[in-house]
Formats: C-alpha cells, structure tokens, sequence
C-alpha cells in the first residue's frame, strides 16, 4: 500500500463507542507513530470486495511477528505462559523465606500469586473491546487507556526492560551456567565468562530465525518442560539429601533496624518479582484466532489456568522444600542451588548437576525466543511504518543478529545487571500489579466507588506504595553492600 493508514484510539473512549483519528504518511516523511489495531468483525464481512483476513483492521498487523499468525490454540498459549513465567530469579525463593520467616514467607507468595494472577485476568479480558478491537501489545492498550504521552511515559522503559533487559540477564545467566558446567563437570578450564556468552548468544539467534510467535510454540514447550523439570529436580534433591546440621530457621541478625527493614523489603521484593511474563500477557493472546462466537479470552483464560496452576505447583514446593533444607544459611549462599552445590555436593553425582545445569541452559535458550520476540516486533514496526511494506526474510535475519549482538555487548559489559534486578524489579514492579487496575477503570468506567471501583484503585495504588518502597530498599541494598556480579546466578 502507497500510504497505509495508521490509527490512534482516544484514550477517553469506550471500546463500543470508539474513534480515531487518521494520519498518513505525508512526502516530508513527519508521520505519527502507528498504535496497529485489529479488529475481528462478523467471518462474513467485506468490504469492496476484499477478504478481512482473520478480521484485520490494519494490514501491518499481518506484517509484525506477534501478529502474524492468528492460530495458536489454549496448548500453545500455555506453553508460552509457562516458559515466560517461570524464571530462574524462582531459586531465590528460599532466601526471601530466610528473611520473612515460615508464616510471612508463605503469606506474601500467596498474596503475590493471587494479586498477580487477579491482575492477568484484567489484562486478558482487556485484550478485545466489545466492538472487536484488539490489543496485542502492552503499550497499545496502556495508550488506549492513559492517553498517547502518558502510556508511552508509564510503559515504555518497563516494556523494554522485562524485554531486551530480560534477554540480556539470560544471556548471563545462562552463558554463567555453562561456564559452570564446563569446568566442573566437564574439566575444561580454558573457557572464558565471555566466551560462554558468546556461545549462549549465538545458539539464541539462530533459533530466533522462526518468523513470529506462534512458530516457535515447540520452543516454548521445550522451556516449559525444563522449568517444571529443574524446579522440580532442585527441591526434590534438597528434600531427598536431607538437612544439613546446624539448621536455624529464625531470621539473621541485623546490626541496625534499617538493615532489617531492607533485607525485610528485599524479601518482599524477591517473592513479587518471581512471577513475571505480563509484558507479553497480550502478546501471547494475541496469536489465538478470536470471533464474536469464540472470543479469544476463552481460550486464553483457560491457558493462564493450566499454566498458573503448574507454576504453582513449582514455586510453592521450591521455596518451603529450600528453606527447609538450609534454612537460614540460605542468606549465606544465596541460592538454591548453590546451596545444594555446597552441601551435598559430595552426595550428588556429577551427572545430576550436569543434568541441571543443562536443564537450566535450555530453558534460557527457550525463554529468550519468547521476550526477544517483543524486541523483534518493535524493530519491525519501526520498519513497515516507514516503508509501509512488510521486511523481506533477509532484513529480518539482519534485525535478530543485530538485537543479538547487541544484547551480547551489554552482558560483556554489564555483568553486573542481574544484581539490579531487585531495584529494577522494583521500578517496573506496576506493570503487572498496579496499571492493569487503572486500564481496567480507564477503558471499563465502572461507577466510582462501586465494588470493582473500589478494588482496582486499591490494588492499583497498593502497587505503586509498594513498587516506591521496593525501590528504596533495594536502593539501600545497593549503596550498603554494593553490586554483586554472581547474586542472581543459580
């Protein structure tokens, strides 16, 4: 198409009753950036005799990875879910129950769980207005509901952190894995940290090649299978070795009450931001097919059940079977599985921590294509914008080894990062705890002060109380212990 028509929905409009405003692309190339939007109108319409296509709206939707295959189904969304979900910061579980304690401990990861997973049905159920129009990135709807500047102020860094800056930490964390496994069980010596992440980032890229979102639903099972398997095998082992002598379950002694409150915030902090994978919630549902019969919430909300319900079955076992077993030397080593090295690797073949570390590898290899995808999809958004064609197949393999190296460089020189993650964690923490409450209010309009009014703008301004505090404390953390390259390895 010559000019392609780009639309922008008022953020002040309800869904049923939505307008828009037109920009095209004028010859001095100034043009407004494109918000793509799909609708999904009654199968049998068309217009001028063309075909809808799976009811598109805008014909770039059909141009973009997320959106570019429409026929996933609830077994493929639930293995996007469980591999974006479960992530490695999941072993810092035990720690967070060394600081709070059995009884806080099992209360904030029942609470967070259920906060979370109240937040995820909001976000699934905004994903397609009343008249069919579809959301299938976070910052489209975060514009629809809070307005061009804002939604783009609130969610542009948070996007792209949980994604390019998600890709990174896999980066590190699993080329730290390999270097691990290399040298302990393999005996190679001469392999560097850099080299094992050069080697990690160039196994994710060329499985990144796979068009969109809905082609790489193998990859996903893949990660799927081996988060359930090494969380699984980690707590099975920590409970199957026994408990270490000298087990204490009271919580570390704090020289001053600000430690204290810090380390009681760090916890707090940990055990939020183990659950994870909004920022692609509306990504994922975005490549199931939907109609007015069968809207594509349906077969979402059943995906998020299966897949939640796992989740929990992993995260809940691994955090009490961990502090369990180490208790509160857990705040020595840190992680689990470096608790597990430490005590019973004497007790434990070398094949089975080989096992998982290769476990580990795969699934950061598996978790990359999914929160890369979001990256791939922006570049390719910036691109059809401006040529208003889609990329040919070698523009796009330039664009993946182009966020791959990038995303190489910055693990080379921020190895650091992942021990930002608590204050970054933090920063980002209203992605998935306190906006999805205010769209809700923005785009739904319930009565003020009626019962849902009343519970989303609480919970939505809890999230933002609690993501100010997370940030202060993990700024406290920082400047009292200072950065530490290995926190988030396993």
């Amino acid at each position: 198409m010559a000019d392609m028509e780009e639309v922008v929905v008022e953020a002040n409009c309800r869904p049923e009753e939505t307008r828009a405003t037109h920009f095209f692309r004028s010859s001095s190339n100034h043009y407004a950036q494109v918000i793509p939007i799909t609708t999904s109108p009654p199968p049998t319409r068309e217009e001028d005799g063309a075909d809808w296509g799976c009811g598109e709206l805008n014909p770039q939707d059909a141009w973009l990875p997320i959106t570019e295959s429409r026929n996933g189904n609830t077994i493929s969304a639930t293995f996007h879910l469980i591999s974006s979900g479960i992530g490695i910061q999941a072993l810092l579980l035990p720690l967070a129950f060394a600081t709070l304690g059995w009884a806080w401990g099992i209360i904030c990861l029942s609470l967070a769980f259920t906060w979370q997973l109240y937040t995820t049905w909001l976000l699934v159920h905004l994903h397609e207005s009343e008249s069919g129009i579809r959301y299938s990135r976070y910052l489209h709807l975060a514009v629809t509901a809070f307005g061009l500047k804002l939604g783009k102020l609130l969610t542009i860094f948070p996007v792209m952190y949980q994604s390019g800056g998600t890709c990174v930490q896999l980066i590190i964390i699993g080329g730290g894995i390999m270097e691990l496994f290399f040298k302990n069980v393999c005996d190679v010596k001469s392999l560097t940290g850099t080299e094992c992440f050069l080697v990690f980032m160039c196994m994710a890229i060329v499985v990144a090649q796979f068009p969109n979102l809905n082609s790489i639903a193998w990859v996903s099972f893949i990660g799927a299978i081996t988060a359930v398997g090494y969380c699984t095998l980690i707590w099975a082992l920590s409970i199957g070795k026994g408990r270490p002598s000298d087990i204490s379950y009271n919580p570390p002694e704090m020289d001053s009450n600000m430690d204290r409150f810090g380390g009681i915030m760090n916890s707090i902090g940990i055990i939020f931001i183990a659950f994870r994978g909004h920022n692609v919630m509306l990504e994922i549902q975005g490549t199931l097919p939907s109609s007015s019969k069968h809207p594509s919430h349906k077969q979402m909300w059943r995906g998020v059940t299966i897949s939640y319900a796992l989740i929990a079955m992993c995260l809940l076992p691994l955090a009490i079977a961990g502090f369990w077993a180490y208790g509160n030397k857990m705040y020595s080593y840190g992680k689990i599985l470096s608790s597990v090295s430490k005590f019973h690797g004497h007790k434990t073949s070398t094949f089975v921590l080989g096992l998982i570390c290769i476990i580990v590898v795969i699934n950061c290899l598996s978790t990359f294509q999914i929160y890369s995808m979001v990256v791939f999809d922006n570049l390719e958004f910036k691109y059809t914008s401006r040529k208003s064609k889609p990329c040919a197949r070698w523009l796009r393999m330039v664009f993946r080894f182009l966020f791959g190296g990038v995303a190489f460089f910055a693990a080379v020189a921020l190895p650091f990062l992942p021990s930002l993650a608590p204050l970054i964690g933090g920063m980002t923490l209203p992605l998935a705890y306190a906006y999805p409450c205010f769209m809700w209010i923005a785009i739904k309009k319930p009565q003020p002060r009626s019962g849902k009014w009343c519970i989303n703008m609480g919970l939505g301004c809890l999230g933002l109380v609690l993501s100010v505090v997370l940030v202060v404390a993990a700024i406290w953390n920082l400047t009292d212990k200072g950065l530490n390259a290995n926190f988030f390895k396993p």
